[in-house]
């Protein structure tokens, strides 16, 4: 990781053209299942146009306290996400990290765990945080199981937050501190020979 911060063992992050992106999420954004996996908001549909327009605000309006990047694999280039970090707060050093991957056949096979240590080292060495913070609902035990695998440790919880097919579930809030992800680190690089 230390030769390309962006390339991974099976992606890399990259930053695509506001009408590549809009066609891959209008594609995604018809999925109910993996949009119901992203939030706990009531579902709309918006046209390619519409997520057009949102990235280009999105991107015109992005500054020191968002860092927005696509998922591509490296076997193919194949757009199949995006991961994103944002600021809590510059002056502690806290921000959250936000991650989906659209593509449904990349799913649980490695695509998002590569993505997600990408974006701590990022995190953690680049712009030197402290910590960093997600959100995932009860109900996606996928995510769960990646994001502990990846060092993050159930924080809280808000309770019954999302409704689910009549059913309520709790939002848990997930972090990992600079000094766990190190010690994680440098242990796999130890592991690994590097």
């Amino acid at each position: 990781m230390a030769n390309d911060l962006f390339t991974g063992m099976k992606v890399r992050l990259t930053r695509s053209e506001p009408d590549v992106v809009s066609k891959a999420y209008a594609l995604w954004g018809r999925d109910s299942e993996y949009r119901r996996y992203l939030h706990e908001r009531a579902l709309h549909l918006w046209s390619q146009k519409k997520y057009e327009e949102w990235l280009k605000e999105d991107s015109d309006q992005q500054n020191a306290k968002q860092w927005m990047f696509d998922i591509h694999t490296l076997a193919d280039d194949r757009l199949i996400g995006y991961v994103l970090l944002f600021y809590q707060s510059i002056a502690q050093g806290d921000a959250w990290v936000g991650i989906g991957l659209g593509a449904r056949e990349y799913w649980g096979k490695g695509y998002g765990t590569d993505a997600m240590a990408l974006i701590l080292y990022y995190a953690f060495e680049e712009l030197n945080l402290h910590r960093v913070s997600l959100g995932v609902l009860a109900y996606n035990p996928r995510a769960i199981r990646a994001y502990e695998k990846a060092g993050f440790v159930v924080e809280g919880a808000e309770r019954r937050v999302a409704n689910k097919d009549g059913v309520r579930y709790d939002a848990w809030i997930m972090g990992i501190l600079r000094e766990e992800w190190l010690a994680r680190y440098m242990k796999e690089r130890n592991q690994n020979g590097g």
